[in-house]
């Protein structure tokens, strides 16, 4: 195998990125934890595209979500539909609630994916709504700093979380 083969099958943390739907630093963060393989070269991490396969397989069905990673996500479905109904009201809201919580947070993991949150606001609607109903690993991370907090009325909130729980208890019972 020729250097040239080589290259052509070894990926950069941003090219991983963009396949996995994530942030470049979610994707080092999976190469330095260990869950993701690569290799360094220089300064750089570089992952086989095979390793990348491998990884969103491993992740892909829906039915791998944990239960309340499910729950989050059938109530992120309804804040979905509040999005497509009222996209100015319901992103500002989102925007000024994330710049509330980074100014009263210390630097760290949750400020990351409220600045990824942020850039995914910038993108628009689609963008939003794509991550929102996602069960891709990255989504399954940003939304345990989700800025719709209050979105869904405490109504609707309860109304969705019994809605769930009938159906991850029929689902479990047939």
């Amino acid at each position: 195998m020729t250097s040239r083969d080589i290259a052509g099958e070894l990926l950069t943390t941003g090219q991983v990125a963009l396949l996995l739907g994530c942030s470049r630093q979610h994707v080092v963060d999976l190469c330095e934890s260990g869950a993701l393989v690569c290799v360094t070269i220089g300064t750089h991490r570089r992952v086989a595209r095979a390793d990348v396969t491998a990884f969103a397989r491993r992740d892909e069905p829906a039915s791998r979500l944990t239960r309340d990673q499910l729950r989050s996500l059938w109530l992120h479905r309804a804040v979905a539909g509040h999005v497509a109904e009222d996209p100015d009201a319901v992103l500002a809201r989102a925007r000024a609630t994330i710049d509330r919580w980074l100014a009263s947070r210390p630097p760290g993991g949750a400020t990351r994916a409220l600045e990824r949150w942020r850039e995914i606001i910038g993108e628009g609607p689609e963008a939003v709504m794509e991550m929102l109903v996602s069960s891709s690993p990255a989504a399954r991370e940003l939304r345990q700093s989700s800025p719709f907090t209050r979105v869904l009325s405490e109504s609707e909130r309860q109304t969705i979380v019994r809605s769930f729980h009938r159906s991850w208890v029929r689902e479990r019972a047939g």
